[in-house]
């Protein structure tokens, strides 16, 4: 099945069209959705429509909506509870904190929250408040994961994140950024542009997202440079959904161009357009991408990565064999140089990170 024909892809394109479909290709959607993660979005989308219509889902659907709508709601009611944990924690920091993806649509109230679930929290501080940051952090109940030496050198001095932490009673997941990639990529996104262009959300006194167009390419970036890709189909939907609703805003498109050349993340934006309009006919201005240089690859890549990424976001393909594997090591060679790379699938390969001794010699940064 192509991509663009798959079930899942064809609902969240077109919602009403599925209010029609026979009870096969239900199932089908069903089974896609919860596999990709976005049961809760499907739900809200073509429950809509089902409603609209005058119908309810068939039998069967309805009972993976109503429980699906259940989940959402209750995570979306943590995030917001955790917002008032956070901000509490961070009062004494003396420095911006930026809710970042998932949290960040909920508390902004973007339709890019609606059916969203969440695994973890992320935020954004400058890098020289971190340190004071993950010991108000720590003095308010959340502690360090990923104890050993190698992870903690990782994080701490090639990445672009403290180790998530993990709150002692609620456990909630936290993962706290500086910028939006690695300190050893090759791309460099301006974090203090970040920081400066970020905006304060209302009923939340003390915590800011970022603005419209840098949301966008944080949603981007995390998906094109991660080597993480079992919900990659549900972060193109949250694409597809921050450019319907920021493509209304006067001069957002000329931002959006503007912002992905200054944070050296044009190509990036390159594929987040190209996808999501092939897959959701999400509407975007024609030639957006071309006057941003060394945006657009070459015919022969263009064709290679088309082939990698469209079978990644099939719903029931997900990046199986070598497109997922081409894909994954693509996303570690994009975050780290050569010997690097070669060295830490080396020390991850082969079990080395799980001892206490740190298998790369030197003191953990931080």
């Amino acid at each position: 099945m192509a991509p663009e024909s798959s079930a899942l892809a064809r609902a969240l394109r077109d919602p009403p069209a599925a209010v029609k479909w026979h009870a096969r290709e239900w199932s089908i959607l069903i089974r896609q959705a919860r596999t990709c993660g976005l049961l809760g979005r499907v739900a809200q989308r073509v429950g809509a429509a089902c409603a609209t219509a005058g119908v309810g889902p068939p039998a069967g659907a309805d009972g993976h909506f109503a429980s699906s709508m259940r989940v959402q709601r209750a995570q979306q009611a943590e995030i917001l509870r955790e917002a008032d944990f956070l901000r509490t924690a961070l009062a004494g920091l003396g420095a911006p904190v930026v809710v970042l993806k998932g949290a960040a649509y909920v508390l902004a109230g973007l339709p890019a929250a609606e059916g969203r679930l969440f695994s973890d929290i992320d935020i954004m501080v400058p890098k020289p408040s971190l340190d004071r940051a993950e010991s108000l952090l720590l003095q308010s109940g959340w502690f360090g994961t990923h104890q050993n030496a190698y992870d903690q050198r990782y994080y701490r001095q090639w990445m672009h994140e403290l180790p998530p932490m993990e709150h002692v009673h609620r456990h909630t997941v936290l993962d706290v950024h500086h910028t939006l990639l690695p300190e050893t990529c090759r791309l460099k996104p301006d974090a203090a542009a970040l920081f400066a262009d970020a905006v304060s959300v209302r009923g939340q006194p003390g915590l800011l997202v970022l603005s419209p167009p840098d949301m966008v390419l944080h949603s981007v970036t995390h998906l094109f440079m991660n080597d993480e890709l079992s919900h990659a189909l549900r972060d193109l939907s949250d694409i597809d959904a921050l450019l319907r609703h920021f493509g209304n805003e006067p001069g957002f498109w000329a931002s959006l161009a503007d912002r992905a050349q200054r944070h050296q993340v044009g190509r990036l934006l390159h594929h987040g357009l190209r996808y999501v309009q092939r897959l959701f006919g999400t509407p975007v201005p024609a030639g957006l991408v071309a006057a941003i240089p060394a945006a657009v690859p070459g015919p022969a890549l263009q064709a290679l990565l088309d082939a990698l990424w469209l079978r990644t976001f099939d719903a029931d393909n997900q990046a199986a064999g070598i497109a997922g594997a081409a894909l994954y090591i693509r996303g570690h060679w994009l975050r780290m140089p050569p010997l690097l790379l070669a060295r830490h699938l080396g020390v991850k390969a082969l079990g080395l990170h799980k001892s206490s001794a740190d298998p790369v010699p030197g003191k953990p940064a931080g």
